[in-house]
């Protein structure tokens, strides 16, 4: 089966406002990828695993003060990651980028991060270098998707072990109704199979024992077949939507939390207690525009379940850290 390109679909960076950038470390391999939005957009966050990873997320909640953020960093490395942002902050910080509180600007950027430590040398994680130079990479075109930026170590499929899971990776995509424009950006390292919510078919995750062949993690539990101990933490998805609509705080952070219904659509089990799902909503207000509430959040779950069908889709195969884990596309999926 032949899949679209990458820019069939569209892209987060099709919303005005919007910038992407990844910073890839092929050594291990892990890295972390930013989206910028120089002029400020008002943001929200749903935090929906278990176990997640995260930096400034209490001031997006609707009663704090904070209105808008600079930047959103997603990040490999688990909680060493989060090192990467103060690169952000310091980019931005360069460039006059940031809220103005006294004599000075101080740039806002919320962050979360994934586990990838299976694969390779632990020691190499995103740093602050990692987060500038994605930063520098940043701009208006289409991302490249797959095993890139905070996607490059994901892995997906892990509920019987990772020795029997599959690679993960990051996806965009952007949905259009009206004149408003609302894009997604996942980076996929769930415990759970990635599935197709229009077909119903599995797209990559837990393999048989022979390793050849999907399990269907659903259905293997459902009938009784214990799954692997594992650690918590060691999964999450991580990703955010932007649309150009005008949005207050609030309604960021509505957005935020039924945006995870793509999650739930196109990974299953999700937002487990071994997961840190964790998404973000951003409102440019380019478009000058407000749209209704409950069109922005059809086309939010819609968006964010075609970023992580295009994540699985777009990744490559990987052989670090003693596991050899194939790709979606090794299975013609």
């Amino acid at each position: 089966m032949t899949h679209p390109p990458p820019s069939a679909a569209g892209a987060i960076t099709d919303v005005a406002g919007i910038e992407v950038g990844h910073f890839t470390d092929t050594r291990r391999p892990t890295g972390c990828t930013v989206v910028l939005a120089r002029q400020g957009a008002v943001a929200g966050v749903d935090v929906r695993g278990a176990a997640p990873g995260t930096r400034e997320t209490d001031l997006l909640a609707p009663a704090n003060t904070v209105e808008q953020v600079h930047a959103v960093l997603l990040a490999g490395g688990s909680a060493f990651g989060l090192d990467a942002a103060s690169g952000v902050v310091r980019w931005l910080e360069e460039r006059g980028i940031g809220l103005q509180v006294g004599p000075g600007r101080i740039p806002i950027v919320p962050a979360a991060v994934l586990f990838d430590l299976y694969l390779g040398d632990t020691r190499i994680r995103p740093d602050a270098q990692a987060g500038y130079a994605a930063c520098d990479a940043a701009s208006r075109q289409a991302p490249a998707e797959g095993s890139v930026g905070a996607g490059a170590g994901a892995v997906v499929g892990k509920v019987f072990g990772a020795d029997r899971a599959m690679k993960g990776g990051i996806g965009t995509a952007c949905v259009e109704v009206g004149g408003i424009r609302l894009g997604a950006l996942v980076a996929c390292n769930a415990i759970g199979d990635v599935v197709d919510p229009d077909s119903g078919r599995l797209v990559a995750g837990a393999r048989t024992l022979d390793g050849r062949a999907l399990l269907d993690t659903r259905r293997a539990l459902l009938r009784g077949e214990p799954p692997r101990r594992l650690v918590a933490g060691s999964n999450t998805s991580i990703g955010m939507i932007a649309t150009d609509a005008v949005l207050t705080k609030p309604q960021a952070a509505r957005l935020a939390t039924v945006a995870h219904d793509g999650l739930a659509r196109s990974i299953n089990p999700a937002h487990t207690q071994w997961d840190g799902d964790v998404l973000f909503a951003l409102g440019t207000g380019a478009s000058g525009r407000t749209a209704d509430m409950m069109v922005l959040a059809t086309m939010a779950a819609e968006a964010v379940a075609q970023a992580v069908l295009r994540a699985v889709r777009a990744a490559t195969s990987v052989s670090a850290g003693g596991l050899v884990l194939p790709a979606a596309r090794d299975f013609g999926a």
